[in-house]
């Protein structure tokens, strides 16, 4: 199932937008093809990134995936419990799985795509 009212990269990152905070994380589809999640390498809080930049990093038993973010902005929160706990990634991507907070000026999601469009482009 992919959640509505969040929009979604070609990267399979999901982003919620609550004003000028987004929440990113992965979605079902990318935690499936990856596999088991053993460790989220997460950012620096305040750091800076510009879009298109590389945010974080998963690892899983077969390698590591690095994600870029999809809208500029400072980190302002990142979700400390999956140090301990990175499988929450695979068991509840949208909600306890969730990797990062962003503060973000004007956003500009429009190239992101919506559930049905993100249903499309997974065919």
């Amino acid at each position: 199932m992919i959640p509505a009212g969040l929009k979604y990269t070609r990267e399979h990152v999901w982003v919620r937008v609550d004003k000028s905070v987004v929440t990113l994380g992965i979605t079902h589809h990318a935690q499936e093809k990856l596999g088991d999640i053993v460790f989220v390498d997460l950012p620096d809080l305040e750091r800076k990134v510009k879009g298109g930049e590389h945010i974080f990093t998963l690892e899983t038993v077969n390698g590591s995936t690095e994600l870029a973010c999809p809208c500029s902005g400072t980190v302002i929160e990142v979700n400390e419990e999956l140090v301990q706990h990175p499988e929450k990634v695979n068991d509840s991507p949208y909600e306890e799985g969730w990797i990062l907070k962003l503060k973000i000026g004007n956003p500009d999601l429009s190239k992101l795509m919506d559930a049905a469009g993100y249903q499309t482009f997974l065919g």
